[in-house]
């Protein structure tokens, strides 16, 4: 057990928003160094296991680009100090092979505190209705 200070909600929000610029500035460093050694993902794609140089290589590579995101509705829980669950809705604006999208999901992840910080071991996205923002 850590002797680490339980961290609050508003320190795993700040872990799932630097993961999140990440994506959007292409920060491959950044989206390795929160990445587990292998990082459970589930979503469209179905499920898949990442390893840290993978995710750092997706983070820059293909024709996408995130615009802006935002968090709603975030929940988090953390069962001990070095363990955390965060669940949120976030509303995306993406650019994909040239084309400008807005896309709602709920997502959550789990966090685990190691020798090397706060990673991410876990990652869920679930495309709300038909994936676009509510008006």
């Amino acid at each position: 057990m850590t002797t680490d200070p339980q961290p609050t909600k508003n320190d795993i929000i700040a872990f799932m928003t630097s993961y999140w610029d990440a994506k959007k500035t292409k920060d491959r460093e950044t989206a390795a160094r929160l990445s587990a050694s292998r990082c459970l993902v589930t979503g469209a794609q179905g499920v898949m296991s990442i390893a840290k140089s993978k995710m750092a290589q997706m983070t820059v590579e293909g024709s996408w680009t995130l615009e802006s995101y935002k968090f709603d509705d975030v929940e988090v829980t953390m069962p001990t100090p070095d363990v955390a669950i965060i669940a949120y809705t976030v509303t995306q604006k993406v650019t994909i092979d040239g084309k400008s999208q807005e896309l709602r999901a709920a997502d959550s992840s789990t966090w685990v505190r190691g020798a090397d910080g706060w990673e991410c071991h876990g990652h869920s996205e679930t495309l709300l209705k038909d994936g676009s923002a509510a008006e």
